[in-house]
């Protein structure tokens, strides 16, 4: 091992000798659940080992993040996301809410048959029995969907629950996760057979593919109408091109007005494209406060990719609270841009002001375009914006435009 390495190693000893048996003990836990959904962290390996051998050495044992929890998540596992809870629409669970929702089922849900749950797990999981699990974890998921169906029927038990999960997370939007949760599980083994039916990539959605997968998610709405937003999330992973989830809904009507595509049964699935034009928002942000160039030529190409099919495949957008949700994130990808643009190298600019980002647009260039839709939408009267017309600018400081969107 090098020095540089040891110095590495020294410092990350110091770090957990200043926790607490519990805090490593629980730090442990959450880097092996991470482990388990296929995440990581730097000097994971090591801060690994390091407790591990603590864990060994003192005759102490930790809860293995278990593999009980892991089967216990499973089933609805295509419907997690790497975003936080704030952010996360109906069809989506926030990875980062399911420590939480474990640990309050496991301590007052149901602590004793959450113990015997994962009494009974233990030996099965050694002989890697995945039958076996499978039906243990199912019993014990029917378990919690009765307890939890009967406690939030009730405004005192639906607060006692917010109040109660509030103990592992400081998220509230961890206990929407907790509902999602309960509602996925209800129709589990439907989420799993349309999972395996679906193919695992789809890089044209369209022709024989289109209608494949059409029937199968038109036979899933037909039986669990109310979970089609898990549906959608399914299949929103599997498509090389995110914004295609729109065409459930735009192939469904002989015309395209917004007002009819907005009654088919895949209306969402244009806001669900908003939310991941959104998320694409903030990744722009990121690459250019970073200097990440390159990326921020890509992103932007996508979202404005993404602009034009819903401006091509709706007609009568603009009426429509898609079209100013849609106006409202492109204002403020114009108004980020423009600020972030001011502290990034002259020699870069034109990467970032060529016209070939918006490869379906007649204007000049991006700049140019990104400027007018800005200013359209501030002028259009969007009371968001007038806000933002009405607050002066500080001397020497940026204006900073942070919208947050309802997605739930």
């Amino acid at each position: 091992m090098t020095k540089s390495n040891n110095i590495h190693v020294d410092k990350i000893r110091d770090y957990l000798g200043h926790l607490t048996p519990q805090g490593r003990r629980s730090l442990l836990v959450e880097i092996e659940r991470m482990q388990l959904y296929g995440e990581g962290i730097p000097g994971s390996d090591i801060i690994l080992a390091e407790l591990r051998a603590e864990f060994r050495n003192s005759g102490q044992s930790h809860s293995r993040a278990g593999n009980p929890s892991r089967h216990f998540f499973k089933p609805i596992e295509a419907l997690f996301v790497d975003r936080s809870p704030e952010r996360t629409n109906s069809g989506q669970i926030s990875r980062g809410s399911l420590s939480a929702i474990w640990e309050w089922i496991n301590q007052i849900l149901l602590p004793t048959m959450a113990r015997d749950y994962c009494d009974r797990m233990k030996p099965v999981l050694v002989m890697n029995n995945a039958r076996e699990a499978a039906l243990i974890a199912a019993g014990f998921q029917s378990k919690v969907v009765k307890s939890l169906e009967s406690i939030l029927a009730s405004d005192e038990g639906t607060e006692a629950v917010r109040s109660g999960l509030g103990k592992y997370t400081s998220s509230r939007a961890s206990f929407d996760d907790l509902r999602k949760v309960l509602s996925a599980l209800r129709v589990r083994d439907a989420i799993v057979a349309l999972n395996e039916a679906l193919p695992s990539s789809v890089d044209k959605f369209e022709g024989e593919s289109f209608a494949r997968i059409r029937a199968n998610m038109d036979a899933f709405a037909t039986k669990h109408p109310e979970a089609m937003p898990f549906a959608l999330t399914v299949l929103t992973k599997r498509l090389k091109t995110p914004w295609q989830l729109i065409l459930l809904a735009t192939k469904m009507t002989p015309g395209k007005n917004a007002k009819d595509i907005a009654a088919t049964r895949y209306a969402i699935s244009i806001s669900m494209v908003l939310d991941h034009l959104d998320d694409k928002r903030i990744l722009l942000l990121h690459a250019l406060k970073n200097n990440r160039v390159a990326i921020a030529k890509d992103i932007l190409t996508e979202i404005y990719d993404i602009e034009r099919a819903l401006r091509v495949r709706i007609d009568r957008l603009e009426e429509s609270d898609w079209g100013r949700r849609l106006d409202e994130i492109l204002a403020v990808v114009a108004i980020d841009l423009k600020s972030e643009f001011q502290t990034l190298p002259e020699n870069i600019h034109h990467v970032l002001g060529s016209r070939k980002l918006h490869r379906h647009h007649p204007t000049p260039g991006l700049m140019t375009y990104l400027a007018r839709k800005g200013r359209d939408v501030l002028a259009g009267g969007t009371t968001y914006f007038r806000g933002l017309l009405r607050t002066p600018l500080r001397s020497g400081s940026k204006q900073r435009v942070e919208h947050s969107y309802c997605r739930k």
